[in-house]
């Protein structure tokens, strides 16, 4: 991505989010001191919860879909499990959330860290361990230690907990200094970091990781600190009851593996993309995807998919190359091969068109052939990993999933067992034998996240033109 555009995209990023918020302002009633446990009963009373949060990308944000984000769905559960509806107020900056939950109830969640000590606060059980890290502009070498941030401009975000984790470590290494911004978010510090107004910052792992991929620039430093919990909060003086709700409520979702499978989904990606990689997907996005872009859109209005699905698949078969050419002797765009290529009708295979709508309609008939016991993600998923092995060791793949007791119709399960492909003991024991079942996982998972940036940068780029036509930001 050339710098005057990424500097649009990161400016439009800073507004965007501050926008949103302004967007989704809600009327939140105010809350007279309670009698003990009243709090409850009137939150099911009026039939809604209020819930003080702030809009970024790990907690709560409007996606294609509608709202989204690792907190607003538990968030959401929370209130189905008490049966009222969730009204949200996203109209706040870090530190004042706390505040606007003791004048305003009913409960803060906007990846608080839990502080018993807190005045006026009582925090729920923890739903997430947040580990504070160091991260720092590439280039700048020997960032191994909290010494070597001395004479660096740091930054951390306030009221976050990170700051709180700064203040112990100076205890420790005087001199050290940081700045604490406000009312931005951690994409903000990390452009500061990328545009070389900062040298490093202090934020969490799991907030890196969703991000990373944007700010190629940001390197991973080191953890500093002891991990911190996430938690929800409830004003203090108004009863125990919603407090021991939502206790029981993450306990439940603890024990049925939900809160393991949100944390998964939104902060369970490995660093699989590196540095060069991430930068070339950027450039060809730039340079060579507008080529393709209405014939991997025709294709998807035909097959059903969407077509930044299709574009994902072709990036990693080709990195849109028509001309690509494997060792097997699979070529084109799609790199279909030749059997393939016949039977979908495709007569010319370094055709982009051919290649792009044979290949579609490929992925589109392998998903068509799955058993119908699986549904949803799990059903694209396999049908993407069939793609790659084939859709043979797909099944015996799944077979090899039932035999060690897991789900054969859950894409989390198969994934485990599809490397055991590549292992005599195992496929010795199917029908179709080797294969390099590492290879499909990788795959899957490369495709899923060049998926999330296409959309990613769609959408913001669809934002910044509505922002530069009317000054105003308008939802997916």
């Amino acid at each position: 991505m050339p710098t005057s555009e990424r500097r649009h995209f990161l400016a439009y990023y800073r507004r965007y989010w501050a926008l949103i918020s302004v967007f989704w302002l809600v009327m939140v009633p105010q809350v007279s001191r309670q009698t003990p446990d009243e709090h409850l009963a009137r939150v099911l009373h009026k039939d809604f919860i209020t819930v003080h949060t702030r809009t970024t990308p790990t907690t709560y944000y409007e996606g294609r879909q509608g709202p989204t984000g690792f907190e607003y769905e538990l968030m959401h559960q929370f209130a189905e499990h008490l049966g009222v509806s969730l009204n949200l107020n996203a109209r706040h900056a870090p530190e004042e959330v706390l505040d606007a939950v003791r004048e305003q109830g009913d409960m803060g969640a906007s990846a608080l860290p839990l502080y018993p000590d807190t005045p006026g606060i009582h925090y729920s059980r923890p739903i997430l361990e947040m580990q504070p890290l160091v991260v720092y502009r590439r280039g700048l070498n020997g960032i191994n230690t909290v010494e070597d941030l001395m004479g660096l401009k740091v930054g951390t975000l306030r009221a976050t907990g990170t700051e709180r984790t700064l203040e112990t470590l100076a205890a420790g290494v005087p001199g050290l200094e940081w700045h604490a911004f406000r009312e931005i978010e951690i994409a903000e510090l990390l452009a500061m970091v990328e545009d070389g107004e900062l040298d490093a910052a202090v934020i969490f792992d799991h907030q890196f990781r969703v991000n990373r991929l944007f700010f190629p620039n940001v390197e991973r430093g080191f953890s500093v600190g002891e991990p911190l919990s996430l938690a929800w909060a409830v004003p203090t003086g108004q009863g125990l009851a919603l407090l021991d709700a939502i206790n029981r409520f993450l306990d439940e979702q603890q024990a049925n593996g939900e809160l393991e499978r949100l944390t998964r989904r939104y902060f369970g990606h490995d660093d699989y993309l590196e540095y060069v990689g991430t930068r070339t997907f950027l450039d060809h996005l730039d340079e060579r995807l507008p080529r393709y872009a209405p014939l991997f859109k025709q294709a998807a209005l035909e097959t059903g998919f969407d077509w930044k699905l299709l574009a994902a698949v072709g990036y990693q078969e080709s990195h849109w190359d028509p001309d690509a050419v494997s060792p097997t002797g699979v070529r084109g765009l799609m790199m279909l091969t030749q059997p393939t290529a016949s039977d979908m009708g495709v007569r010319n295979r370094r055709d982009p068109a051919q290649s792009i709508d044979g290949g579609a309609r490929y992925l589109r008939s392998l998903k068509e052939r799955l058993p119908d016991a699986i549904v949803g993600e799990d059903r694209l998923f396999m049908a993407m990993a069939a793609y790659n092995v084939g859709l043979g060791h797909l099944f015996d793949a799944r077979d090899i999933t039932k035999r060690r007791g897991g789900d054969p119709n859950a894409w989390e399960d198969v994934r485990e067992a599809l490397p055991l492909l590549q292992q005599r003991q195992w496929y010795s024991q199917t029908r179709y034998g080797f294969a390099r079942g590492g290879e499909p996982v990788i795959y899957v998972r490369n495709i899923r996240r060049y998926y999330d940036m296409l959309s990613y940068v769609e959408r913001s780029r669809q934002q910044f033109f509505h922002l530069d036509q009317s000054g105003l930001a308008t939802t997916d």
